[in-house]
């Protein structure tokens, strides 16, 4: 519809009517012609052809269109001037001026609650309410005199705000007097229209959080009126950044009642056992009770602390409200969220490719939080040439991808997982130069890549070519000094040189004395400096791509490797980790740290703002650290050995949450610093009176009343700036004082105040620090950092915490904060959980086990705990459990005197609850069926291999002080390269193979041998057959992929599998025959008796 601005008024299209009749009769014959539209308010209106002629409203092809109808006598041609004059006098007599002046509108004018005509507009041109809205949305402006609608000056019509009542400010801040505000706020029956008040005029009842005016809406005088402007953090409704969602009562009731009924029944089943025992096998009945009575202790540790699950959920829009956003007294909106330190970790180049570090350090530097607040810092524990070469490439290579992903809102920020997405790239992008920058940003990366992949040839040809010009430069030298050519010339040292000439004081590819993996010097390298406090914006000339309107900064990149020296016990990655604890103390005093392993990068851009919902928020003084979930990419879609560990990750650790909190368990966990310096939560009770805790930093001996100031260097050694970085890292991870219920907190915008620059100083002290020697006589690794002595050192370091009274949170975000990669190979996976388990077995008898706890660690969190140090040693009676199937088939006894219906009513109600248990278990934790089904079926295979190996291994080590390694002996590689799931089909013999292995061959033998005597024997007894072969086809369906692991990829297996097997199963099966000689009666079916010789 064209604009009402430019249409004639309806008294211009009469007089030109009139004008028309005294020219001449032009078109006299012509029939009038009547249409209807309908306007924006919804109203139908009539036109006729002679005011569609003159309007402009209708598009032209219905202008254009006429209708010719012949005159009959019900339909006869008039004169123009006749129809013209009663016209008037209709419209003078219908209207009695009050009609609507817009063209082709019929409508009545607005009009007050006196009846008083009401025109909005100073030239006092007439217009109906839908016409004046109509005008007003689409141009602001008075159809009449094309002049916005104004206010009459008149000096009775001033607001009056003595009553403190804010007038209802008119669409684009225009002001109007009290016949317009009458014209809005009444319909045509006069009655107030609320609705189309607050639609169209934007009408507002004030200030507040529900609508905040423009800058200069509500400003009155110097000293009174609203400024303009939003209100401070401070002056809004307090909301809490976190919340916890109970699972729903109809779930978890059933459950726990459940979990009851099946305790109730093993005890009765127990007691049923032992007053019923079987006098043909006592030794069959007594094995298999004493096996059930552990299983139901170690179910009970288990399910216990399951009890009381519970779900959480971050608010990241109140997070940002309350650090981020902008403020009269914070006009450039500098963030006020705390410092957050990263640490990888990494060890061996060639066992940990240096691209999936340098991927990790890249999804790490491009994360969505405050520049200026992330510090990175990755430990080179090996003190390769090649993993700081590759750092230095990524942190090049940073510079393009970090403002990238920052301008197109990438998702993962890991350039391989990025370009590896099976997605459509340009889904939910809007910029028009996305799909130019990605050909560019992936050209580059690949370009990356190269560069990377061929660092080893690179560095080996460097040093080759710096190498033989010192040898040339000695050779020259002994000629100079004229030297015997007869003797022998002594070659220079073969050392590994950096690109620029000097020697790398690392370790050497070719290992000499100080440049070894266990003797090299300290390295600390900052590759990348703390950025500036404000955004730097980029331009279109400065890179590859335009980054016109991004910050172009980049976080700070540190590089570590620390001192190593014969002699001295480095204590594996936990004494990495002190050291980067130490350093980073020193170079950016992040009050938060959070450690990844060199594999595990961030899958999710904002997983540090959902973890410092937790810590910022109320109480959150008392969290010690947020463990997030592991979920791991490039596992086979079956998940034949339960890599994925769904069960533990979504099932135990969100119920610990509703303790005292998940265990810690190595990676993706975030840290408050001051937890991680060996002290107590908060108690502000305890030194309220001392110093006002809102507005200045404790001294250590304030939240430590055994901490006397000439101990510090004794727990943390001798280093001033660590000492004194100490309670600023603590007075800086407090969340803020908003609530009255934070009785611990600092005040808003405390930490806006710019970081002190590095300087040359501070990179010595950090030296310093990483040093072999600096450890001795302190409290690194007993009470301070990650604790030493274990192989599981994460989870004792999260014991202790717990043990102390601090709390820990499991946040799992919607999209999943990081991810990593598992080992799929069978052996490698058995390793692995060999390697938990002898950890766990190590705290069950060290002064970590939980029995030892204080009182502050609450007795389901102790159950957990126990449990952890316990479970190991359930290996034993289910490797013994797992052969009395097969034992009863040889024997042709039962572990039960006969099938009587008492234990059949038992067995039923037992595996009905765990059946019950375990859907229940699916629905408060959303683990799959499959996935909790896999579960159960690693259990029994790692039970009988990896978890008695380790028990083994710590007794060893614990009685004796032997350490027993499980290395691999045979390896069979696979064919296809170009399998990403090639490794699972890998057959790697091992040692920790063989119980799994001799299990399934007893079986499967025990059930031929039991069947062939059964149907050839004069009196077969089928009720000991079917109990026996029940529980051998219960083992060997446990035990299946772990033949399917070991068939390798289209069956083949490895030949020393057949052999290892058969020769156990011969020799056992010979022995058995030995010990139980079968008689003469039950025999004679077969062929007669046989004779061990």
């Amino acid at each position: 519809m064209a604009s009402l601005s430019s249409q004639p008024s309806k008294t211009a299209i009469r007089s030109a009517a009139g004008s028309i009749g005294s020219h001449g009769n032009r078109n006299s014959s012509r029939p009038t012609v009547k249409f209807a539209r309908r306007t924006s308010s919804g109203r139908y209106v009539n036109l006729s052809r002679d005011e569609l002629d003159m309007s402009g409203e209708i598009s032209g092809d219905l202008t254009n269109y006429t209708v010719h109808m012949p005159p009959t006598p019900d339909n006869q041609p008039m004169d123009l001037s006749v129809a013209a004059v009663k016209a008037e006098e209709q419209y003078v007599s219908n209207s009695l001026f009050t009609a609507c002046s817009m063209p082709a509108c019929d409508g009545q004018i607005m009009k007050d609650e006196r009846g008083a005509d009401v025109l909005p507009c100073d030239c006092r041109f007439k217009i109906c309410r839908d016409c004046y809205m109509d005008a007003q949305k689409e141009t602001g402006r008075c159809p009449g005199c094309k002049e916005p609608y104004k206010v009459r000056d008149y000096e009775d019509d001033a607001p009056n705000f003595s009553s403190g009542v804010f007038p209802f400010p008119a669409p684009d801040g225009l002001k109007r007097d009290a016949s317009n505000m009458s014209m809005i706020k009444t319909n045509h029956s006069g009655e107030l229209d609320h609705n189309q008040w607050l639609f169209e005029m934007k009408g507002t009842y004030g200030v507040g959080s529900a609508f905040w005016p423009e800058d200069d809406t509500y400003v009155g005088d110097e000293d009174d009126g609203f400024k303009g402007g939003v209100m401070e953090s401070m002056d809004k409704p307090w909301k809490p950044l976190s919340r916890k969602l109970p699972v729903p009562a109809s779930i978890i009731s059933p459950y726990r009642l459940l979990v009851l009924v099946r305790l109730v029944v093993l005890c009765l089943f127990l007691q049923w056992r032992i007053k019923h025992p079987n006098d043909d096998a006592v030794w069959l009945w007594l094995m298999s009770v004493v096996c059930e009575i552990w299983f139901a202790f170690s179910w009970l540790l288990d399910q216990i602390p399951k009890l009381c699950p519970i779900n959480r959920s971050t608010d990241l829009q109140v997070l940002h409200d309350k650090f981020d956003m902008p403020s009269p007294s914070n006009p450039t909106g500098r963030s006020d969220l705390p410092a957050v330190d990263l640490f990888v970790s990494t060890a061996d180049p060639e066992k940990e490719p240096p691209l999936v570090t340098a991927n990790t350090i890249l999804s790490i530097l491009a994360v969505d939080y405050p520049v200026e607040k992330i510090a990175c810092y990755i430990s080179d524990d090996g003190g390769s040439l090649l993993t700081f070469e590759a750092m230095a490439e990524a942190a090049s290579f940073a510079d393009s991808w970090v403002p990238f992903c920052r301008k197109h809102g990438i998702e993962p920020r890991n350039p391989e997982s990025y370009f590896s997405l099976k997605v459509d790239p340009t889904k939910n992008k809007i910029r028009s130069d996305f799909v130019k920058d990605r050909r560019k940003i992936k050209r580059e990366y690949d370009e990356f890549k190269v560069r990377i992949n061929g660092l080893p040839d690179s560095i080996r040809r460097r040093s080759d070519a710096f190498n033989a010009r010192e040898e040339m430069k000695m050779l020259k030298l002994m000629r100079e000094r004229g030297a015997d050519p007869l003797k022998p010339i002594i070659k220079a040292q073969k050392a590994t040189w950096m690109s620029d000439g000097t020697h790398w004081p690392g370790t050497w590819s070719i290992p000499a004395s100080e440049h070894s993996k266990g003797d090299h010097a300290g390295i600390l390298q900052v590759m990348l400096k703390p950025p500036s406090n404000d955004p730097l914006m980029g331009d279109a000339d400065d890179k590859i791509i335009d980054f016109t309107d991004v910050d172009i900064r980049l976080p700070m990149f540190v590089y570590v490797s620390r001192e190593k020296r014969p002699g001295y016990d480095h204590n594996k990655k936990a004494g990495a980790m002190n050291a980067l604890v130490r350093t980073s103390a020193i170079l950016s005093n992040g009050p938060f740290i959070l450690n990844l392993d060199c594999d595990h990068y961030i899958y999710n851009c904002q997983a540090i703002r959902e973890g410092m919902c937790f810590m910022m928020d109320r109480g959150g003084e008392n969290i010690c650290y947020i463990q997030f979930p592991q979920r791991f990419e490039g596992i086979d879609p079956s998940d034949r050995y339960a890599n994925h560990n769904t069960v533990f990750f979504d099932g135990n650790m969100r119920a610990l949450d509703g303790v005292q909190g998940p265990v810690y368990v190595g990676t993706g966990c975030m840290f408050r610093r001051i937890a991680l310096y060996g002290f107590d939560p908060p108690q502000p009770e305890n030194f309220a009176e001392k110093i006002d805790s809102e507005t200045e930093a404790l001294r250590p001996t304030d939240f430590d009343n055994e901490l006397d100031v000439n101990l510090l260097p004794k727990r943390f050694g001798n280093s001033t700036m660590l000492a004194e970085s100490i309670p600023i890292a603590e007075y800086q991870g407090r969340p803020l004082a908003d609530h009255p219920a934070v009785k611990y907190g600092r005040p808003p915008g405390a930490l806006r105040v710019p970081r002190e620059p590095l300087d040359a100083a501070a990179v010595a002290e950090a030296v310093s620090v990483i040093s072999c020697w600096y450890e001795d006589k302190t409290e690194w690794g007993d009470r301070v950092g990650w604790i030493y002595g274990s192989v599981t050192e994460d989870v004792v370091t999260g014991y202790r915490m717990h043990n102390r009274g601090w709390r820990s949170v499991y946040c799992i975000t919607n999209r999943d904060a990081f991810r990593g990669s598992a080992p799929i190979n069978l052996t490698d996976r058995l390793h692995q959980v060999l390697r938990w388990a002898t950890g766990s077995v190590e705290i069950f008898f060290s002064r970590n086990n939980a029995l030892l706890g204080s009182r502050r660690l609450k007795f389901l969190q102790r159950m957990a705990y126990l449990n952890v140090g316990i479970y190991p040693f359930t290996s034993v009676f289910l490797i013994v459990y797992c052969f009395l199937p097969a034992l009863s088939l040889f024997s042709g006894q039962f572990i039960v005197q006969d099938l009587n219906t008492a234990f059949l009513i038992y067995l039923l109600i037992i595996v009905v609850c765990l059946i019950a248990l375990a859907i229940l278990e699916v629905k408060w934790s959303g683990v799959g069926l499959e996935e909790w089904w896999r579960n159960e079926q690693f259990w029994l295979i790692s039970g009988t291999s990896s978890h008695l190996a380790a028990v083994v291994q710590g007794l060893l080590k614990v009685i004796a002080g032997i350490e027993i390694s499980f290395t691999l002996t045979s390896k069979s590689s696979g064919e296809d390269i170009d399998d990403i799931y090639a490794d699972l089909y890998l057959v790697k013999w091992t040692s920790l193979m063989i119980p799994p292995i001799v299990i399934a061959m007893l079986n499967i033998v025990g059930i031929a041998v039991a069947f062939s005597r059964t149907i050839y024997s004069t009196s077969p007894q089928w009720s000991k057959f079917i109990g026996g072969a029940f529980f051998s086809f219960w083992v060997l369906v446990h035990l299946y992929p772990f033949a399917k692991g070991l068939m390798g990829r289209r069956g083949k297996t490895p030949t020393v599998v057949f052999v290892w097997s058969g020769l156990i199963a011969i020799t056992l099966s010979l022995l058995w025959i030995a010990i139980n000689p079968p008689n003469g009666s039950s025999t004679q079916g077969i062929g007669g008796g046989f004779q061990f010789p």
